[in-house]
């Protein structure tokens, strides 16, 4: 089969791109080929294929009517969202947090609705693998939260579980020691705001970056309260750390159940607290896949190898356990 599309000179000039990369990322998400000759764009393939593809160029170009400047991750983004039938403006539109060139938008279904379940409810858990946008999406909510001035503070935290080193062995005070472990969250927040704010807001207390352990007896109100790497906690730390809970705040716990760096007898806080807590009412579950990781595609391919691996190991893991 084989189509042709008149497009606006705007919408043809971001499909043109730098080098056709764009015209290729089309070319490999729809399955077909595609050519662009001035505004006309043709077309050509299977016929599910190019439908496939006319979907897409009609969303991409209404991206672009809306001031949407057009990257391959948006063609990816958009086919994702047809996929599950959902208008992809509503979802790259929903810009979460601006500063500078850094525009933070949800990419995929979950991530949208993960973004909207922060907002409608008081603790809202992201599960799911590495590089689905979890801390990333959270951490610019939680800065535009205190932009708003909606919260005073913002608290961030995971716990200190080592994966085959030992806190005391690392030189330097107690901060050098969890630095490795909270360098994740230094790094999303250096995205989000110029270094000398974010040092100021760091002095007075405005952000605060600090082990679990340091949320025992506390009372966190006003605040902005997000548990990262929430797969190494135990039922107990998990328990301890929602009742620091106060008013006027939201939480946000992340976590991958997949990378437990717990010992193997000891049950995740995270496992957990989905079965004591999903169903409550203002506490929102979001479960993650493969299909939301937005890194390198390899990422992806890695994150689908193993899980097919555990797939094929569970019956003997199942066996092992038994005996």
């Amino acid at each position: 089969m084989r189509t042709q599309i008149e497009l606006e000179n705007v919408a043809a000039a971001e499909l043109a791109g730098t080098g056709d990369v764009m015209l290729r990322a089309l070319a490999e998400q729809a399955g077909c080929d595609v050519f662009l000759r001035g505004n006309l764009l043709t077309l050509a393939g299977e016929a599910e294929a190019v439908a496939v593809a006319a979907a897409m160029v009609r969303e991409l170009s209404e991206l672009v009517a809306q001031g949407h400047e057009l990257a391959p991750g948006t063609v990816e983004s958009v086919a994702r969202a047809l996929d599950e039938n959902e208008r992809p403006g509503a979802i790259l539109e929903d810009v979460i947090w601006r500063h500078r060139n850094t525009r933070v938008a949800p990419k995929t279904v979950h991530q949208k609705r993960y973004v909207d379940s922060i907002r409608d409810n008081t603790i809202t858990f992201g599960i799911g693998p590495a590089g689905t946008g979890k801390t990333f999406l959270a951490v610019a909510l939680a800065a535009a939260a205190l932009h708003r001035r909606e919260v005073s503070r913002i608290i961030l935290t995971r716990p200190a579980v080592e994966a085959g080193e030992r806190l005391g062995f690392l030189p330097g005070d107690l901060m050098a020691k969890v630095d490795p472990y909270l360098r994740p969250l230094f790094d999303a927040l250096h995205d989000m705001l110029e270094a000398e704010k974010f040092t100021q807001h760091m002095e007075r207390g405005v952000i605060e970056v600090a082990p679990l352990a340091f949320m025992r007896g506390r009372t966190l109100n006003d605040s902005f309260i997000i548990l990262d790497e929430a797969q190494n906690t135990t039922p107990e730390q998990m328990k301890m750390f929602l009742t620091r809970l106060g008013f006027n705040s939201k939480v946000v716990v992340t976590g991958d159940i997949t990378q437990v760096d717990l010992p193997r007898e000891q049950t995740s806080g995270l496992t957990a607290v989905v079965e004591i807590l999903e169903g409550v009412e203002d506490i929102g579950f979001i479960h993650f896949g493969e299909e939301d990781v937005v890194r390198h595609k390899l990422v992806r391919r890695i994150v689908a190898a193993y899980n097919e691996h555990a797939q094929r190991m569970a019956p003997e893991l199942r066996s092992a356990k038994r005996a």
